[in-house]
């Protein structure tokens, strides 16, 4: 079996997993709960454009436009949606060369995109070029454990922000990998890593508590797991506590399931990274009865020439 044909049959049907009760599907009862969906990306890495038909085993896949469309169509049938990046929104495309950034935030923009993070490929060509790129983002950029100082990224990257989704306030934060081996310290000049797990939970702790939060979401570009000790998206699940849904990026894992994780708090967080270059759209149904998260249920739908874009070309961006 080829990749394209493992990632259709691995991960267009779905998986339903217990947080903490088993899926309600198709009864009364479905119909009486709210559903919130949260729709990821990571690590999309310029791929404006899908796969050239040039033979490669992702030829014909991915493309912004097409992904717009089938945003478009998920808003369509539930309004009470969120559209999420876990980073590496930057470098891979002749694109980021000639626009330097402002044309993936322009089309991230106009797919609808709610909130992104920062990964390591975004300061490829230092901390002022990205704060110019983000100058075209209209959607939030959130990052709690890199430290800002005096830079031009301060005033532009927030800790965390709140989405109010029908009767629901939904925390979002986002965390970022260590800069060493990843980034030259010229292009992070003025730009701190801090480690991230102790940050984290006070983040997640005022999310919850002080701001009544009921669905609390870290984008993550730390990295799925690793054999060797350094943060990852699974340690931090178990360390940090409180958190419902990890959006992973960084190593470009393709997950046929999301992960269910327990903290050493008791708390049940599930992780989900949908490999890079917008090859999947990640698809996740929270249902809620009564305020309290009941269940989840998540998807990834192949971006492929079935479904057109409507965005206009790239080059009206530019």
């Amino acid at each position: 079996m080829n990749r394209r044909d493992f990632i259709r049959n691995a991960l267009i049907a779905g998986t339903a997993l217990q947080f903490p009760h088993i899926w309600i599907k198709n009864s009364r009862a479905d119909q009486k709960l709210f559903k919130l969906c949260i729709l990821q990306t990571n690590d999309t890495h310029s791929r404006i454009d899908p796969f050239p038909m040039d033979g490669g085993r992702n030829q014909g896949l991915g493309g912004i436009a097409r992904r717009a469309s089938l945003v478009n169509r998920i808003r369509n049938q539930n309004p009470n949606t969120l559209l999420l990046d876990a980073g590496d929104v930057l470098q891979g495309t002749p694109y980021f060369n000639l626009f330097k950034g402002k044309l993936e935030y322009q089309t991230m923009t106009a797919c609808g995109y709610d909130v992104s993070t920062l990964g390591n490929h975004e300061f490829d060509n230092g901390v002022d070029s990205l704060a110019n790129a983000l100058q075209y983002a209209r959607f939030d950029i959130v990052n709690c454990n890199y430290e800002f100082g005096n830079t031009a990224l301060r005033p532009i990257v927030k800790r965390f922000v709140t989405r109010q989704v029908g009767p629901f306030r939904v925390g979002i934060t986002g965390v970022g990998i260590s800069f060493e081996d990843l980034v030259s310290p010229k292009n992070h000049k003025g730009v701190t890593y801090e480690k991230p797990y102790h940050i984290l939970q006070s983040v997640v702790n005022y999310l919850r508590k002080d701001l009544s939060c009921q669905l609390v979401i870290v984008l993550s570009h730390l990295g799925y797991r690793y054999d060797e000790d350094r943060p990852s998206d699974v340690e931090m699940a178990g360390e940090v506590n409180g958190i419902d849904w990890i959006i992973g990026g960084h190593t470009h894992t393709f997950m046929d399931a999301p992960d269910t994780i327990i903290s050493k708090g008791g708390h049940q967080t599930g992780i989900l990274q949908v490999g890079w270059a917008g090859i999947l759209l990640g698809k996740t149904d929270f249902l809620f009865d009564n305020k309290k998260l009941v269940a989840f249920k998540s998807e990834s739908t192949l971006i492929d020439d079935t479904d057109t874009g409507q965005l206009a070309a790239a080059e009206q961006f530019s």
